[in-house]
């Protein structure tokens, strides 16, 4: 296999024909991912995309760039959905805002080569361990930089049923499972292209002892079950995105919602996020006590999104409020979960005074929330501790620990009416996924449009309502008690700190190796080494 491939690197080095190849491997990135799930397909990408960089290692760094750029754009193309087919902003904008933030994120990857193109280890050692943990330590960094975008992670794509790299989830959390997926295909790139029989034996029994370990880790449970199961309903009133803050529309929006809640008696119901389009202080009065008392009779106790506004009278909060325990008398006294993650540009104004300009060309309301803070408690429903999060915030695992520690359930309330028929619902089903995983905990997730569904601790979709259509989905959920190892580990920092305590010691060890080398450059990863050349 590797001679073949000797003989076609010729073929793959013509500037035409590599950057076709870079293009086409990065197009077929959305693939890998919901909804269409075909994990096996990222570790033989990302395999090969590591392979072509070899080929042109002067510019490896300009490679990592393109690839990214052309895959998160592939991958993110519903942000032209949210800007121009939902929100009106002419192409002119559109186009380019659509792309802007892939190329920005497109960054990390290239500074993961930079720093990759210092190391001076063999290439065994540089692409079978360095660059996998640079990989993963420029995810964790695009999660973290400004307020963070973790969407399109390598480890996302196997966050599905019949993938065994799911299974350190969690062990480690999403960035485990992203450091799993890139040595798998550091390793494919080791056992197929290598003229060495030791490195293809080590590279086979590497990917083989992975493999195990994550279908073991699949199987095991590291929460329990508290209390008896309890019934959910979960509505998704499906209003268009252009109809939703259109006063002419409060009505019908307001009838659709409460014809959902009178008409379920599962023991806790849960609307979507901001499902009543007006501030709080603003409703009718005696709508919240007329949703509340009749949730009250037929035994449920409902959580419901809505805007909110602060203390101060103006700025605003996106909130979910639990009406278990609502009396028209003591009207301002129930709990509240505010968003304390937001969506840069959707939620807040970052420069307000370059953007506001382009927010007065688009029908986007409620676009400078407050943040709600952390450390928020979870809701009393039903004998149950439910720890909710708002859309965006499904995506942050780390900032979610802390209230699931207290929680028996997880609760997302989204409205991704934004995005339109896109992909963008079932890549946020899949991060939900992932959360479930990483916290041992049923997540319900009610929805405006989709992905309405269910998820147990296993990461397993449960029940999911139709997506587009007005629908309740009703279901049994467990209770769940106890904490994964990434929770007592407290999330993603020891993980990561331990793998940048590796590099740094890789680094050191490179760069004293090539100071007592008696044959100059004969460590350093270079075309001639990683095509086998005598």
């Amino acid at each position: 296999m590797s001679a073949f491939l000797r003989k076609t690197d010729r073929l793959w080095k013509i500037p035409a024909v590599y950057f076709a190849v870079l293009t086409l491997l990065a197009w077929a990135t959305p693939l890998a991912f919901a909804p269409y799930r075909h994990f096996w397909l990222m570790p033989l990408v990302f395999g090969a995309f590591v392979r072509l960089t070899e080929l042109k290692p002067k510019r490896a760094i300009v490679s990592a760039y393109w690839f990214a750029w052309m895959g998160y754009s592939a991958q993110f193309w519903w942000i032209h959905t949210a800007l121009h087919d939902v929100s009106g902003l002419p192409n002119l904008y559109a186009v380019p805002l659509t792309v802007l933030l892939p190329a920005f994120l497109a960054l990390f990857p290239a500074t993961v080569f930079w720093i990759y193109e210092h190391y001076r280890l063999p290439r065994w050692l540089g692409i079978g361990l360095v660059l996998p943990v640079l990989w993963t330590l420029g995810e964790f960094a695009r999660e973290r930089a400004l307020t963070g975008f973790g969407w399109g992670a390598l480890g996302y794509s196997q966050i599905t049923d019949y993938s065994p790299l799911a299974g350190f989830a969690p062990i480690g959390g999403i960035h485990m499972v992203s450091l799993a997926t890139a040595f798998l295909a550091c390793w494919l790139v080791l056992l197929v292209d290598n003229c060495l029989w030791r490195q293809r034996l080590g590279a086979s029994v590497s990917i083989v002892a992975l493999l195990a370990a994550g279908h073991y880790l699949r199987g095991q449970e590291f929460t329990h079950k508290q209390g008896e199961p309890v019934s959910v309903a979960l509505a998704q009133g499906n209003i268009p995105q252009t109809l939703k803050f259109d006063e002419a529309a409060y009505r019908h929006t307001y009838r659709r919602y409460f014809e959902q809640v009178a008409h379920t008696k599962a023991q806790i119901v849960v609307l979507p996020e901001t499902a009543f389009p007006q501030f709080l202080q603003n409703l009718e009065p005696g709508l919240l006590t007329q949703f509340a008392e009749t949730a009250q009779r037929n035994g449920s106790a409902l959580a419901v999104g809505v805007p909110v506004f602060a203390d101060d009278g103006e700025s605003y909060l996106n909130a979910v409020i639990n009406l278990a325990d609502y009396h028209p008398e003591q009207p301002n006294r129930f709990q509240i979960y505010a968003k304390n993650h937001l969506v840069p540009f959707g939620e807040y104004k970052p420069l307000p005074m370059l953007t506001e300009p382009l927010y007065r060309m688009m029908n986007m309301p409620l676009a400078d929330f407050r943040r709600g803070g952390s450390g928020q408690r979870p809701f009393d429903m039903a004998g149950q501790k439910v720890a909710f999060n708002i859309c965006y915030e499904d995506g942050f695992g780390d900032e979610l620990i802390a209230s699931a520690r207290e929680a028996t359930l997880l609760a997302n309330s989204s409205n991704m009416a934004w995005y339109g028929k896109s992909n963008a619902m079932w890549q946020h089903l899949q991060q939900s996924q992932a959360r479930a995983l990483e916290l041992g905990r049923f997540m319900i997730r009610a929805t405006n449009t989709g992905a309405t569904a269910i998820v147990s601790p296993q990461g397993k979709i449960t029940a999911q309502a139709e997506p587009d259509t007005a629908a309740v989905l009703e279901a049994q959920v467990q209770g769940m008690s106890g904490e994964t190892p990434y929770m007592r580990m407290g999330g993603s920092l020891p993980l990561i700190g331990l793998l940048s305590v590796l590099a740094g010691l890789l680094f050191w060890f490179g760069r004293k190796k090539q100071t007592v080398s008696t044959v100059s450059g004969s460590l350093k990863h270079t075309d001639k080494e990683s095509s086998c050349a005598p």
